[in-house]
Order: C-alpha cells, then structure tokens, then sequence
C-alpha cells in the first residue's frame, strides 16, 4: 500500500540498494540502515545512477549487526522489514565466527525488535548458500524443503553463516515471534546492473573475467539470478498472503558454469569482451592458486560439482518471472563498462 514504511537493513549494499529503488518506485517510504551515517551520501548516489531521487521519501538510521543499539528506533514506526545485511566477505574470514556471529546474532536483533515494534512482516535474505551444500550430488534440483547439512564435508564459514542465520530466524519465530510473521528469500548466484562500486562476489567474477584477471574458468557452477529479480521477489514476499512463513528459491533457470558464463561475455560484449578466458583451468591448478589466494580458496570445495536448482514455488505462489541468465549476465559487463569499473572502460575514459 501506497506510504507504508519499510525499512531495509544493509541499504548500501547491491541487493539491498535495488530493493529500495523498487520499493520507492512502488510509492512506499523507506528507511535503510547502515553502520554509519557518513555511507547516506554513496546510498543516494547509487540511486540517483538507478533512476531516483527520493528526497524525503526515504530516511537513514544507523545499526551495527553486532550491537543490541539502535535497532529498536530503526524499526519504530515500520510496517514492514526487508533484512537485506549480511556479511559476505570475498574471501575466507580468518575465523567462521567473524561472519556467524554477526549473520546469526543479527538477524535475532532485528527480529525482537520487529517483533517488539509491531512490524506486520520480516522478510530475511538467506541464500542457496542454506540449501544445497554438505549433501551428495544428486541429479534433482535443489528447492525450498533441502537444507544444507552442516556436518557434510565442505561446507564453508559463509555458507556455515547463511545456514544457521535461517534456522535461528525460523526458530524465533516459532517460538517467541508473537505475531510477527517471517518470509525469506535464497538466492543463488546474484548478477545484474550495479550502482556503483559496492556489489556482490558474484559480480567481482565478471569483472575479473572481463579485465582478464582469470587465466582461465575453473570447473565451477552455479546458479544466476538477476539482482532486480531478486529486489522483486522480496517486495511480492513481503505482501503476498501465500508468503507467510515460506522460502523461496531465487534462481532465473539452469545453473551454469563459470566457462558458460565466460563464452556468454566472449558472444556478446564485443571488443570489451576481448579479454575474457574460455579456456577450462584443471582443478590442481586452482588448488594450487587457492594457497595464495583467499578468494580462489572460498570456491575450491565446489570443483567439480554441478548442482542445479528450481523456481517452480517462486513461479506458482507469488506468480515470480525471472530475467533469462543471458540478460542478466550481459547486464552486469554493461554497467561494469558504464560505470568505469573495467580496465577497458578505464583506459578508453
């Protein structure tokens, strides 16, 4: 409804600062936290790139997920919350604990205070990250009844975080969360338009496929899902009745590999695709790669192992349609080449 007030936690963030564009354009005001009041000025900057100038339609609170402070007023008054903060580092943290105690403990602080504040709706940003690792590969696609098996071998801090942020946040509910009703939303691989240069680990993949930072494509796979899309399903998660108390798996179609992703730049992006590696790397080599460099050792328990998943729930309850992996893919080489955040942009500026 038109004027409702949402707040969205983490509005800085690529995912979070593509919900509040749509939720502004929706005619909702928002309110978005950040840890410091100095990141407004880079909030409203990445809007403006995105097409909006919100004015007094949109307000800032600041809220650290590691502090009990401030939650309560940043939730005062709201009639729904978008938990959109998470930390995602691009590499492996030096403890698990750096990335599960504030993904955990955060989301409980904002669902109290929710809960406490009378919101109507929470809905939380887990991830695939939640569903499909620590298992056997199967041929079955992944959906919202699998979780991730926290005693399977491989599973990282991250994924360890996303997992255990989600059953802690489903548990508050069915336990102490009163009236407050949950939501979530997991997606895969998140891609599409960035707003500036705060974006996702999905997107540092393209941008060091399109500089040629890669000397070629690991055996990787994953799941694409376009960050408007994602923004979208949040929004119908939040007003949807058939929402309450679901998971809904974000992903546009096919898992792909990273060697699918790189030939999609190499067809599409022209002569700003020159750079882009086709060639498959071997996995020793990768391994060999991941002991000095930490982003590289993030994604080395997933050689090999091609997963897939499905929209079918997102589809059929909340009647969600997805941007084609293509698009997606091709929207992010765009706005990483708009935005001067490739060698090649670089160069030609």
């Amino acid at each position: 409804m038109s004027g409702e007030l949402v707040l969205v936690t983490g509005g800085s963030g690529f995912i979070g600062a593509h919900c509040i564009l749509q939720l502004l354009n929706a005619g909702y005001r928002v309110r978005t936290t950040v840890r410091s009041l100095a990141r407004e000025a880079d909030v409203r900057a990445m809007l403006k790139v995105g097409g909006a100038q919100p004015g007094a339609a949109l307000s800032f609170a600041a809220a650290d997920l590691t502090s009990d402070a401030s939650w309560p007023e940043a939730v005062a008054g709201c009639d729904f919350v978008l938990h959109v903060a998470s930390p995602f580092p691009p590499g492996v943290p030096k403890h698990e604990d750096d990335l599960i105690v504030p993904a955990r403990e955060g989301a409980l602080r904002l669902l109290r205070a929710a809960r406490d504040a009378g919101v109507k709706r929470v809905v939380m940003t887990s991830s695939f990250a939640a569903i499909g690792y620590g298992q056997a590969i199967t041929n079955r696609p992944f959906n919202e009844e699998n979780w991730t098996d926290l005693n399977g071998g491989d599973v990282s801090a991250y994924v360890k975080s996303k997992t255990l942020a989600e059953r802690a946040a489903w548990d508050f509910i069915f336990r102490e969360g009163g009236a407050l009703q949950l939501s979530v939303v997991n997606p895969v691989g998140v891609f599409g338009p960035v707003l500036g240069p705060d974006y996702s680990t999905s997107i540092l993949l393209v941008q060091r496929l399109m500089d040629g930072a890669m000397p070629g494509c690991p055996r990787l796979s994953f799941g694409v899902v376009d960050v408007r899309d994602v923004a979208d399903l949040h929004l119908r998660a939040m007003t949807n009745p058939a929402a309450k108390g679901e998971r809904f798996l974000a992903t546009a179609g096919d898992f792909m590999t990273i060697q699918e992703i790189a030939l999609v730049l190499k067809a599409r992006m022209g002569e700003a695709g020159a750079r882009v590696p086709t060639r498959m790397l071997p996995d020793w080599l990768v391994r060999l790669v991941s002991l000095v460099d930490r982003s590289v050792a993030l994604v080395t328990p997933e050689l090999g192992k091609f997963k897939n998943g499905t929209n079918e729930k997102s589809r059929r309850l909340l009647a969600w349609v997805p941007r084609s992996n293509e698009e997606s893919i091709v929207a992010t080489a765009e706005s990483l080449l708009r935005l001067g955040l490739l060698k090649s942009s670089r160069k030609a500026a």
